[in-house]
């Protein structure tokens, strides 16, 4: 299995970010991501075995993090990955405290959080962005994700989700 933790959005959220990622303007062998499999990746864990799963569950229920907002508030050609990204510019703590908490607990080696959702896979060239406004976001919860990557795209299937706490 292919695991990873992530922010999913919620449909305001998700409407907003399609609306964007339709004004890009692509080349045609670009491919534009389904607006259902828009998320912002916290840990990714990578191939496991079934029988990791469990560990896994049990590392985000253990996890005691507040709920916090972010914008995604620009748009970025990322060439070597050759995406279109919204990009977080200015991530708050609590993503990436977040972040560093599940892949601590994971035992994965600490990388730079670069939050973003993709918006488009197989951009060889940067798209002109839309002016945009930035798409506000309140991260109430995570989630952990396999990725099926055996089709045209990636089907991503939840396979669990725990709460953010409310902050004090």
């Amino acid at each position: 299995m292919r695991l990873f933790f992530a922010l999913w959005p919620d449909p305001d959220v998700s409407r907003q970010l399609a609306h964007l990622a339709g004004q890009l303007r692509l080349e045609s062998r670009s491919r534009r991501i389904d607006p259902k499999n828009y998320h912002v990746t916290l840990a990714f864990v990578g191939e496991v075995p079934a029988t990791r799963l469990a560990v896994l569950q049990q590392v985000g229920r253990s996890v005691q993090a507040p709920r916090f907002s972010f914008e995604c508030d620009s748009i970025e050609f990322w060439r070597e990955s050759r995406v279109a990204v919204a990009a977080v510019s200015a991530a708050p703590s609590g993503l990436l405290d977040l972040g560093t908490t599940l892949t601590d607990a994971i035992g994965l080696p600490r990388e730079r959080l670069r939050a973003h959702v993709t918006l488009a896979r197989k951009v060889t060239q940067a798209p002109v962005p839309p002016a945009m406004s930035p798409v506000a976001w309140r991260a109430t919860n995570f989630s952990l994700i396999r990725s099926d990557t055996g089709g045209v795209e990636s089907a991503y299937t939840v396979l669990d989700t725990w709460p953010l706490l409310d902050e004090t």
